[in-house]
């Protein structure tokens, strides 16, 4: 069983910054991914963007250039630097474990991230 906890949501102004958190613990057993996945009201669950364990990243593509996802391992902690925020980016942030090979998913309870004038 895996444990995500979410931090570092709130509001920010258009053009703004967050850094949001997600503390991993329980069966941390690579191989594995952690994303960042946003949901806005009414809206399908979407990727932000995802770090595997062996350091491969990926963004999607209206995200690439403002925002940066990382890692500290000795903290079993991803991060997800937002600059240049916009209020399309508005949503709930929840953070995923997938262990590679295993079809089960943990999810964060998520984290509201709004921007706003």
């Amino acid at each position: 069983q895996v444990q995500l906890v979410e931090s570092g949501g709130g509001l920010a102004q258009p053009g703004g910054s967050l850094r949001l958190s997600c503390a991993a613990s329980g069966s941390i057993f690579s191989p594995y991914v952690m994303s960042w996945y946003r949901q806005a009201p009414g809206k399908q669950r979407e990727l932000v963007a995802g770090i595997s364990s062996g350091g491969t990243i990926t963004y999607a593509a209206y995200v690439k250039g403002r925002f940066t996802i990382s890692r500290d391992n000795a903290k079993n902690t991803v991060y997800l630097q937002m600059n240049s925020l916009k209020p399309e980016d508005t949503a709930v942030y929840y953070c995923k474990f997938t262990r590679v090979g295993v079809r089960y998913d943990y999810w964060g309870q998520g984290t509201q991230v709004t921007v706003s004038s």
